[in-house]
């Protein structure tokens, strides 16, 4: 196998607009690409520096919006992070210290399920 890396994970999603705002407004991602693809409207975003992006379908056959759960975001600043996404309006969970490193939760406008950790 000559895999290197993962290159795009999909997140369905059933408002792109609104998605596209919580990632780039509320994470802080950046825009890679927004076009139309023939009918479909492709959708990239990712965190400045990242090696994998991010896609945000609302097209996807059988794959509800919301039906991502685990999708971990690594963060150098958990406790700032958590605080500012909650002075921009989302709920956050935690963080908490769990055997494995501190984390906190939280969802997208969707219910997909986002974890940020420390790294």
């Amino acid at each position: 196998m000559n895999i290197t890396r993962v290159r795009l994970l999909t997140v369905p999603v059933s408002d792109q607009d609104a998605a596209k705002d919580f990632y780039t407004g509320k994470l802080g991602f950046g825009v890679v690409t927004d076009r139309a693809a023939g009918p479909i409207r492709w959708l990239e975003v990712a965190p400045e520096g990242a090696e994998t992006n991010v896609v945000l379908a609302d097209h996807l056959p059988g794959v509800p919006p919301g039906s991502v759960h685990g999708l971990i975001l690594e963060t150098s600043d958990l406790d700032g992070d958590c605080e500012k996404l909650r002075l921009a309006g989302v709920d956050v969970e935690g963080p908490q210290d769990l055997p494995w490193g501190r984390q906190a939760t939280l969802t997208d406008p969707d219910g997909n399920g986002i974890v940020l950790a420390a790294r």
